[in-house]
């Protein structure tokens, strides 16, 4: 277990993409089209969404000089009206084995660009450039609420450990105080939940360029 004051880095996104693909993998297959959480996207969706942010995270740090104003230029689609505009789409006859496989090889890549990208590197994101940590702490807090609607709609347990998630509140969300179990309050300050003496948020976003 790492210090709550440990770096947020690429082994970090590989070891929550295994907890996720554990808690997940054995769900009914047939309840991958129910909606996940409050979201307006099914199960399905929202896990393709979640590996195309890791993809499209780790194609930044993939070139020489990462964009600074706009993410790179992939042609993004959406399979229905209000569905998730991605990059990485699943083959459906892959059934949601191949929805792991994925989910394990874009998180396996970005862990893999992150290992190697220069500390002092920055890239762009819609809530401010940041360096490979702040990427990192992104896509860990990407994986960690996702697979909680993931699993809000599949009726599955999701626990992840807490030091994990004090990191990444204290990476990207400086302006929140952890003052009880870290991952209730990861949840409030992306807008999951309400905590007893704060009201659930309506606008919520992350600052990645602490640090960067």
């Amino acid at each position: 277990m790492r210090s709550a004051d440990a770096a947020v880095d690429g082994e970090d996104v590989r070891r929550v993409v295994a907890l996720a693909i554990d808690a997940l993998r054995h769900a009914d297959p047939q309840a991958w089209e129910a909606k996940a959480g409050t979201l307006e996207w099914t199960c399905w969706e929202t896990l393709e969404h979640l590996a195309d942010d890791l993809f499209t995270y780790a194609a930044r740090f993939g070139l020489t000089e990462p964009p600074m104003s706009a993410v790179s230029p992939f042609r993004t689609s959406s399979d229905r009206s209000g569905g998730p505009a991605n990059v990485i789409f699943v083959d459906r006859a892959a059934g949601t084995e191949g929805l792991m496989i994925v989910l394990e090889a874009c998180g396996g890549l970005l862990a893999s660009v992150l290992r190697t990208a220069s500390s002092a590197t920055v890239a762009y994101h819609v809530f401010g450039r940041s360096d490979p940590e702040g990427f990192a702490a992104m896509a860990v807090v990407e994986t960690l609420v996702h697979t909680h609607d993931i699993a809000q709609g599949l009726n599955l347990e999701w626990s992840p450990p807490r030091e994990v998630c004090e990191r990444v509140v204290k990476k990207l969300f400086p302006h929140v105080s952890i003052d009880g179990d870290a991952w209730e309050v990861l949840l409030w300050a992306t807008g999951r939940t309400a905590l007893r003496d704060r009201p659930r948020l309506t606008e919520w976003r992350w600052y990645g360029t602490q640090g960067a």
